[in-house]
């Protein structure tokens, strides 16, 4: 076997560690709700998979202190360049933002196999890479629009509705929660966006939202950076969350010390492969 075959043999095995299943979190946090993947493929083993690889890694890492982080991994060419982010559930704990995001990471690899660009949005975070600039862009296109059954000409309940979501748009802030009776309602924007970039856009969600699912029993209204929500009581089953509850369980922390643990691994096998390589090159090269 010769010295690249012999480190390429290597590299796999780091690949195959990597991308051990993450365990998971409850229907709260990592159910899914959307996904999708560009046209445009790369070839395997070309650059610009390893700088995907790169960018996937550092979401990971990233999100064990940070709920919302962005990044762009440079090429050697302009074809090689990728740009990355994630966003956590504003409400998730530092270990349940983790373990959602690294689950994101490794369902957006099953979903966008050597796809040049993928976006998953699970409950609890939102992962997307591209190899156009995307960081910094408003973008109010509608990825999903979900409305459950009409309530009928419940006027109460329609104007509970839309007080909720009155407070969601003038609550100001990236993360807003709300509620009146059993009626509770959600909004976030991604993290790159500014405040009224923010603003804008999840004025215009709430507003597809009431117009395009009157009145009802539920609602969620997705756009690419932003989103609205609301729910009556517990019709929304799908959901499988209330919007405002700050669950931290024993079980994310667990998973969240396995994620460190794993990164720790490829830490030390990164050493290892880089010490390999030098031995199988020789002396002088």
């Amino acid at each position: 076997m010769g010295r690249s075959s012999q480190f390429l043999s290597v590299l796999a095995f780091l690949v195959s560690f990597s991308s051990l299943p993450i365990p998971s979190l409850s229907s709260s946090t990592d159910s899914f709700v959307f996904g999708g993947c560009t046209q445009e493929r790369y070839a395997q083993n070309s650059p610009y998979e390893s700088n995907v690889n790169s960018l996937l890694t550092s979401l990971v890492n990233s999100a064990t202190y940070s709920s919302y982080n962005n990044y762009t991994i440079m090429g050697s060419t302009p074809q090689d360049v990728v740009y990355g982010l994630y966003q956590c559930r504003g409400d998730l704990s530092m270990p349940d933002c983790a373990t959602c995001v690294a689950r994101s990471v490794s369902q957006i690899g099953v979903l966008c196999p050597q796809t040049c660009g993928g976006a998953v949005q699970l409950e609890g975070c939102y992962v997307k890479y591209d190899n156009a600039t995307f960081l910094g862009v408003e973008d109010k296109t509608v990825v999903l629009k979900k409305c459950g059954p009409s309530i009928g000409y419940d006027t109460d309940a329609i104007s509970r509705r839309d007080a909720v979501m009155a407070s969601l748009s003038s609550a100001g802030g990236p993360y807003r929660v709300g509620g009146s009776g059993q009626i509770q309602g959600m909004a976030q924007c991604v993290g790159d966006l500014s405040l009224g970039e923010c603003q804008d856009c999840v004025s215009d969600a709430i507003g597809r939202l009431k117009s395009d699912c009157g009145g009802a029993v539920y609602g969620d209204m997705f756009l690419a950076k932003c989103y609205a929500r609301y729910q009556t009581g517990g019709d929304h089953a799908s959901n499988g969350h209330q919007y405002h509850d700050q669950k931290s369980s024993s079980d994310g922390e667990k998973t969240f010390a396995i994620i460190i643990g794993l990164l720790a691994g490829v830490a030390l096998l990164i050493i290892f492969i880089t010490f390999v390589r030098k031995v199988f090159e020789g002396p002088g090269k």
